[in-house]
């Protein structure tokens, strides 16, 4: 048997308005309908994790197996004083799971997706200097706003590590331990794993690297083969064009 990681944001849903993209409710019908197991992973920290998966499921999508950072912060965390950046509904998370926001003397700098002001950057360099230890939400490649592209959390993070010296810890996608996570719900070895994503660098390399299949959907972050700068196992336009292709060709092809 082989199972499934779904991403969300770029691969199920558009990053603009947040609907359902091409295929994406159908290719999860398909495989409820053959018993394929899968597993929604995302990164999403914008909405607590409930509301965001009632959100799916009044869109249409039907799963059971669910994962985002928020879910599993707590194991992370070493104190319940932090700073943290992101939007509105991010700092009232993690507020309602009990840590408390201090901008004055934090333990822990936490950061979300978002547009970093240079003001804010200088804050965080400070806290990070003065001994606060760095957790990112996540490691995205890039971050697709109103059709525009930036820099993902992934690269701030990283841009802060070279300029600090300190390292960081990652919640969600790609740590290892996110993934181990979710591979809790599947009970399959890495192997017979294949993730689907639109995040090549932050998704589908390091989940290759652990022996996972590999598939990239054009409907996200990257917009053309031009854009690839290493190969997944295979490119779809997205995951209407997968699964026209399975049912051309059988899911075999796919699975070889």
């Amino acid at each position: 048997m082989r199972g499934f990681f779904i991403d969300v944001q770029g691969t199920l849903i558009d990053d603009k308005n947040f609907l359902p993209l091409p295929g994406s409710i159908e290719f999860l019908e398909y495989l409820n309908s053959k018993n394929i197991p899968f597993v929604l992973i995302t990164n999403n920290t914008k909405r607590p994790s409930d509301e965001f998966k009632t959100y799916l499921k009044t869109l249409g999508f039907n799963f059971k197996y669910y994962i985002d950072p928020l879910m599993v912060i707590k194991d992370y965390l070493k104190s319940a004083k932090i700073a943290a950046y992101g939007n509105e509904k991010f700092l009232k998370a993690l507020s309602s799971l009990g840590f408390e926001l201090d901008f004055e003397n934090p333990e822990s700098v936490v950061l979300g997706i978002k547009l970093y002001s240079n003001d804010e950057l200088s804050e965080i360099i400070d806290f990070l200097l003065k001994g606060c230890e760095l957790v990112g939400m996540h490691k995205t490649s890039l971050y697709s706003k109103d059709g525009k592209r930036y820099p993902g959390l992934g690269a701030i993070l990283e841009m802060l590590k070279y300029a600090t010296g300190k390292d960081y810890v990652t919640v969600g996608k790609p740590s290892i331990s996110f993934f181990e996570r979710a591979r809790e719900y599947l009970k399959l070895n890495y192997d017979k794993i294949t993730i689907i994503s639109d995040d090549l660098i932050g998704d589908l390399l390091p989940a290759k690297d652990l022996g996972m299949k590999t598939a990239l959907v054009l409907s996200g972050k990257i917009k053309s083969k031009n854009e690839i700068i290493k190969q997944p196992d295979y490119i779809y336009e997205n995951l209407d064009d997968l699964l026209k292709h399975w049912r051309e060709n059988g899911e075999e092809t796919f699975r070889a």
